[in-house]
């Protein structure tokens, strides 16, 4: 599913408008992506939690020449799922 398509989802299910639906949409991302920046991480008991971590240096090697190169630490963004959701989709 695409952002478009879950803002259309949003908007029909919730009876939002269209325009409405998007503001709201736009407004969750942002500040989750703001939360993550800031390095906070953010839950949402029973369904999830996102939080970033750095990923260690490590050694990996290119499939397609073979050759060994070093990867430096990164962060990056965790998504643990929550029990509640797990159960559903199991």
């Amino acid at each position: 599913m695409t952002k478009k398509e879950f803002i259309d989802l949003f908007a029909k299910t919730g009876e939002y408008t269209k325009k409405d639906a998007e503001k709201a949409v736009k407004l969750f991302l942002d500040l989750v992506e703001q939360k993550l920046v800031e390095g906070e991480p953010v839950s949402f008991i029973g369904w999830g939690k996102f939080e970033v971590v750095t990923r260690a240096a490590r050694h990996v090697r290119n499939p397609q020449t073979g050759k060994k190169m070093k990867l430096k630490e990164k962060k990056v963004v965790k998504f643990r799922v929550g029990k509640t959701l797990e159960e559903k989709i199991v």
